[in-house]
């Protein structure tokens, strides 16, 4: 993912710096954008009330568009805004058909690219029929909000032998456009990986080997590592990623840095943004994305659990970079 939403022009920005407090308290209701003025407000950081889980932000001219996981009896939802604060969400269905080869209920984590102008690649993740796990497809489409077709005749990636593959996310560096996913390795009690290949530059195709960039080994990343985004800061790529239990308040959003996606990988010892963060304000915050606001300011988009673990809302938190350190700036 880039700060602008996944253009395949390079990201240019300055690194991040964290400023997380411990405790526990209610999730906030949601800001008022009018008294607020900002997207992530110090009291309150939810900017959609709806079960709008895993987004990613991609920005057309002055509109955002944000994507969801499946919910509200669609495949992928989508919201717009033009300040990251005030969202609508559309009522049409972004993927209204799946394809014969795989099993409907659950499409996870959307991903959509401009990969030419008017020309929008979205990477889904669905449950493939045969072998029955959940891996990663492909559509297109000619208009952000979609209709997005799904093409060819199975899954984009699909390594059975690696517990199928989630969370598809992209970013651009000066060889091109990459994919990025995470084998769904607890699928099957396997060790979970975040990896890379280059893509073709219609998107379409995985166009180059397969890295494997981290996978999980402090204690607070749990059995896995998921929800890949990558930007490039301070010359070096930083992988922001979620790991844990998505279901509860374990599930967290980590960082690591490299000089090149080889590594080696320098992870933080201590997650950016868990239910900890800010007095407890979270309740599993993840599934995360890094998005430029209109006034150049740099934002985590995410989300939360309500206090009952019913449904995860949409928030925002604005970011600063100090080299290539992240850090979380809503809570001076």
């Amino acid at each position: 993912m880039s700060r602008q939403g996944r253009s395949i022009l390079p990201a240019v920005a300055a690194g991040l710096l964290v400023a997380a407090t411990a405790g526990c308290s209610p999730a906030p209701e949601p800001a008022d954008a009018e008294a607020s003025g900002t997207a992530a407000d110090s009291s309150s950081t939810q900017v959609l009330d709806e079960d709008f889980p895993d987004p990613d932000v991609l920005k057309v001219g002055d509109t955002y568009y944000a994507y969801a996981s499946n919910g509200n009896r669609k495949n992928v939802q989508v919201a717009t805004s033009t300040d990251l604060v005030e969202w609508e969400q559309l009522p049409e269905d972004a993927l209204p058909d799946l394809p014969s080869w795989t099993i409907p209920g659950k499409t996870w984590a959307p991903e959509v690219t401009e990969v030419s102008e008017g020309q929008f690649v979205l990477y889904f993740t669905a449950t493939n029929f045969d072998p029955t796990l959940q891996c990663i497809g492909v559509a297109t489409a000619t208009d952000p909000a979609g209709p997005f077709t799904v093409l060819g005749e199975g899954m984009l990636v699909c390594p059975e032998d690696e517990g199928g593959a989630i969370d598809a996310s992209t970013f651009s560096s000066e060889e091109g456009l990459h994919l990025v996913w995470k084998n769904d390795g607890n699928c099957c009690e396997l060790a979970t990986w975040i990896q890379t290949a280059p893509l073709s530059a219609d998107g379409l195709a995985l166009a180059g080997p397969i890295q494997k960039l981290v996978t999980q080994t402090l204690d607070w990343e749990g059995s896995l590592v998921e929800a890949p985004t990558i930007v490039r800061q301070d010359s070096r790529y930083v992988l922001l990623y979620s790991s844990n239990d998505y279901g509860g308040a374990a599930y967290n959003v980590g960082y690591a840095s490299a000089s090149t996606l080889a590594g080696p990988w320098e992870k933080s010892p201590e997650p950016l943004l868990s239910s900890e963060s800010f007095d407890g304000r979270y309740v599993g915050p993840g599934g995360q994305d890094l998005v430029t606001g209109p006034d150049g300011q740099e934002y985590l988009l995410f989300h939360s659990w309500d206090p009952a673990v019913t449904y995860r809302s949409l928030h925002a938190e604005p970011v600063e970079w100090q080299g290539a350190e992240l850090s979380l700036a809503g809570d001076e």
